[in-house]
C-alpha cells in the first residue's frame, strides 16, 4: 500500500504536493476548494500545471480530493439541495482537470426525511453530476460515516443502496474509514472482529469496489456515533486494529491517508506515518 496524509491546498493545489513530500508522503488527499465555505474556487491552468510537474518530481500517487463540508445532498430541503449539488459538481470537475482518480464524498443527512428518502437523493444528484460530466475519469467514493444524528453511510447497506439506485454504478466505489466505522457499530479491535468485519465489507460493497481508506484512530467508543479523529495507537481503536489493515494482502494496492489534527510542522503526520510503516510486516 501507499501511505500519506491528508495535506493543505493553501497557497495552491501543488504546494499540498510539496507538503506531502516533504514529510515522506506516498499519496495524500486533498480538498480542491475550500471545505467551510460555499464561494467557488477558480482553478487557473497555471496552478494545474504546476500541480502536475509537482506530482511528476515526487512520484506521489494517487493523489485523491475529498469533498466540502458543506455539501450535503441528502437533504430534502431544495435549496440546500441544488447548493450542494453545484458545489459537488465544482469538485468533481476541479478533480478531473487535475487528473486525479478518485473525489471522496460524504453521503449527507437525511434531516428526518427517513434512510430510504436520503438515499434516493443522494442517488439523485449523483446521477446529475454523471449526467453533466460524461467520459469523466475522476469517480466518486462515498465515505463510511460514523452515523451521528441523521448522517447516512453509517452501514455499509446505505452505501450500497446509493450504488444500485445510481444509473452509472461503476462510476462509484467506496472509501473505508477507520474511526467511522468503528464509531458506526462494526469492531476492529480483535482479529477475529476485524475479520468479521472486512467479511461484511466484501459480502455488502464487494472488494473491488473499495478503493482507498481513512486510517484514523477514534476518541469515541464503540458504536458511539462520534466523529473524532485520533492519532494511531492513541485512541480506542488501538494498534492492532491498523497492524492487520496494513498486512491484509485484500488491501495492498490502496492508498491509506491519515486525517489527524495537524500543527503547522506537520510532525504528528510524520509521527502517525512512522507508527503506521513500523506495524508492517515484510
Amino acid at each position: 500500500m501507499r501511505l500519506g496524509a491528508h495535506m493543505s491546498i493553501a497557497g495552491g493545489v501543488d504546494k499540498a504536493v510539496e507538503r506531502g513530500a516533504s514529510i515522506g508522503c506516498e499519496t495524500i488527499q486533498i480538498f480542491v476548494k475550500s471545505p467551510n465555505r460555499w464561494a467557488p474556487r477558480k482553478l487557473p491552468p497555471d496552478e494545474v500545471q504546476r500541480f502536475r510537474e509537482r506530482q511528476e518530481q515526487t512520484g506521489i500517487r494517487p493523489i485523491f480530493a475529498h469533498d466540502s463540508y458543506l455539501v450535503n445532498v441528502g437533504s430534502p430541503d431544495d435549496a440546500l439541495w441544488e447548493k450542494s449539488l453545484t458545489s459537488l459538481l465544482e469538485e468533481v470537475e476541479h478533480s478531473e482537470a487535475l487528473g486525479l482518480p478518485y473525489l471522496v464524498m460524504h453521503p449527507g443527512a437525511h434531516m428526518d426525511a427517513g434512510v430510504e428518502a436520503g438515499l434516493d437523493r443522494v442517488a439523485r444528484a449523483i446521477d446529475a453530476v454523471h449526467e453533466r460530466t460524461p467520459g469523466y475519469r475522476v469517480r466518486i467514493l462515498l465515505e463510511t460515516t460514523a452515523g451521528a444524528g441523521t448522517v447516512l453511510g453509517r452501514r455499509f447497506e446505505e452505501l450500497r443502496g446509493i450504488m444500485d439506485r445510481v444509473k452509472e454504478p461503476g462510476r462509484l466505489a467506496v472509501c473505508f474509514d477507520t474511526c467511522h466505522v468503528f464509531a458506526s457499530g462494526y469492531d476492529l479491535r480483535t482479529r477475529e472482529a476485524y475479520e468479521a468485519t472486512m467479511r461484511e465489507l466484501e459480502r455488502v460493497i464487494g472488494r473491488n469496489r473499495v478503493l482507498a481508506f481513512h486510517l484514523n484512530d477514534s476518541r469515541g467508543g464503540f458504536g458511539s456515533h462520534i466523529d473524532r479523529h485520533e492519532n494511531i495507537g492513541e485512541g480506542q481503536l488501538g494498534l492492532d486494529a491498523f497492524r492487520w489493515l496494513l498486512n491484509d494482502p485484500r488491501w495492498a494496492d490502496r492508498p491509506m491517508v491519515i486525517e489527524t489534527e495537524k500543527s503547522e510542522d506537520m510532525h504528528e503526520d510524520v509521527e502517525n506515518l512512522r507508527r503506521l510503516r513500523s506495524l508492517i510486516e515484510a
